[in-house]
């Protein structure tokens, strides 16, 4: 699932007539890069939530035939969420093991050892995580030896390590569908302050899967110029 329903406040004017997603970076729409992220791991079931300007990106990405996949489209009346639009979309993602991707951001991993290492460790859920100088601004997640999460933002779990590494979400997770035991019925909410502690106050196994390669997030003017500049200087 692709996460685009979000407004862009902070990219206005640009997307007072545009929706985020369809903001181009280096000649491209930015959902484009996200597609391309599932599609180079064999993903070809893909939802897109929509809200500000859906139109558009249905318009833009069509049924995902062109792109050998088939992409499906979860529409929100109202904004719900980094949780809400999940939750909404539950119907389109079965009782399978399934991906999230925020449509901000350009991330350059390669999914399958993500969903490998999500299998081995029987994790409900596995956050992909990153070192970055500001990761205190965003909310720490903090690691035992074994990839464990411990600590997620101000909830520790029972019976946590002794001795925590630190990290920040990147936006890429894997999940079961035991999440939506852990999500309000109705509503828009946040998946990282809502379900998260609950889980991990439920002792359900929460993981990491530490990255350390390419990641840009495109929600301001000045990030749009600065990912422009990066990838405009690498293939």
């Amino acid at each position: 699932m692709i996460l685009a329903a979000g407004r862009g406040e902070r990219l206005r004017p640009l997307t007072d007539a545009l929706p985020k997603p369809m903001v181009r970076v280096a000649g491209r729409c930015l959902i484009d890069y996200a597609i391309d992220t599932c599609c180079k791991a064999g993903i070809t079931e893909i939802i897109v939530n929509l809200h500000h300007f859906g139109e558009q990106i249905r318009d833009h990405l069509g049924d995902g035939g062109d792109r050998g996949v088939r992409i499906s489209y979860s529409e929100e009346q109202t904004l719900q969420g980094s949780g809400g639009g999940i939750r909404d979309a539950r119907d389109l993602l079965g009782n399978a093991t399934f991906v999230t991707l925020n449509s901000d951001t350009i991330i350059d991993i390669d999914l399958g050892p993500v969903i490998d290492a999500h299998r081995r460790s029987g994790a409900t859920a596995t956050l992909v995580l990153r070192k970055d100088p500001a990761m205190e601004k965003f909310g720490l997640i903090q690691l035992a030896g074994d990839n464990r999460i411990d600590a997620f933002l101000n909830t520790t779990r029972e019976g946590a390590a002794a001795r925590l590494e630190p990290y920040m979400y990147t936006g890429v997770q894997v999940l079961e569908p035991e999440v939506f035991a852990y999500m309000p019925d109705a509503g828009p909410f946040s998946i990282t302050e809502i379900t998260y502690p609950k889980m991990l106050r439920a002792g359900l196994p929460l993981f990491g899967f530490p990255f350390d390669g390419p990641w840009i997030t495109v929600g301001t003017a000045a990030e749009l110029k600065i990912a422009e500049t990066r990838l405009s200087s690498r293939r």
